[in-house]
């Protein structure tokens, strides 16, 4: 596996002698001071240049990078429609398991991006067209003091969805229940742990994407409770993992709501615990929910 000076060694030779290049900047976790340095990081890297079409045409011109294992154009995507002209990426994967995340952005639009980055570094730049940037740092993903109407909108989601749940497992749609519980419902308490986080570090620190660090200031018991909300796609795994869910939830949102200031809802959530428990042990030729 080529290692990291052979990689930079191998990008920014190819930006000083590819006259359409004119800067290069990089982000991502190898930017980061406080992301754990290992084999599986990406090397994220940005090339300014005039235009766009000449290297989306040659589709040639990538494999300089190495012997490519197996790989993605996600502007490509009929679901992710983007302004090629602007900004067109390669994300590649190698045979000796290295991973470039690659763009070329035109100028103005890159302009605009390194500035909105807080993790970029610029390496190169020809002809001094980038702006001066601070220094890298995680401040675009530091955890937000959430205002009393965010909290109440996610406390309000948490409860609000989970009827769908609740009536997903009852008709025993376990994909549906999954679905609602993975992808909406575990965001809100996601969001919930990381504004914990946020007061009890000052809102100094990012938790990372999907949560991944909040293990680093949670207790074990609350990493361990939360890890426990995930579940088996079975009817009733997926009840005592919402029960853990709404649990653990409850306690979050006091905690936050004291330390911060908010205002929580017990109403709103004894009503929905309430519904919870009576749809779980409704009876299936039940002709009423409540």
């Amino acid at each position: 596996m080529r290692n990291e000076k052979e990689m930079m060694n191998l990008i920014m030779n190819t930006a000083r002698e590819d006259d359409r290049v004119r800067a290069v900047y990089m982000n991502g976790s190898r930017t980061n001071p406080n992301a754990p340095k290992d084999i599986f990081q990406d090397y994220d890297i940005v090339y300014v240049v005039k235009e766009t079409a000449s290297f989306i045409k040659d589709k040639e011109w990538i494999k300089r990078f190495g012997d490519i294992l197996f790989m993605q154009y996600p502007d490509e995507s009929p679901d992710y429609p983007s302004d090629v002209d602007k900004s067109y990426a390669w994300l590649m994967v190698f045979t000796d398991g290295n991973r470039l995340d690659l763009t070329v952005k035109e100028i103005s639009h890159a302009k605009e991006n390194v500035v909105e980055d807080s993790l970029c570094i610029i390496l190169l730049d020809k002809d001094g067209i980038l702006p001066q940037i601070p220094e890298s740092s995680e401040e675009s993903y530091l955890v937000k003091r959430p205002s009393q109407a965010q909290f109440a909108a996610t406390c309000n989601e948490f409860w609000w969805c989970l009827n769908n749940i609740a009536k997903g497992l009852w008709r025993e749609e376990v994909t549906y229940a999954q679905d609602m519980l993975n992808f909406v419902v575990r965001k809100q308490l996601e969001k919930l742990l990381s504004w914990k986080i946020g007061l009890m570090t000052d809102f100094t620190v990012s938790v990372g994407k999907s949560g991944k660090y909040m293990h680093k200031w949670l207790s074990k018991e609350e990493w361990d409770t939360y890890l426990k909300t995930f579940c088996c796609a079975d009817v009733d795994s997926m009840w005592d993992s919402v029960d853990i869910m709404c649990k653990l939830f409850v306690d979050t949102a006091k905690y936050v709501a004291e330390k911060g200031g908010y205002v929580f809802n017990q109403e709103e959530a004894d009503n929905c615990l309430l519904f919870l428990k009576k749809v779980r042990t409704l009876s299936a030729d039940a002709d009423s929910v409540l």
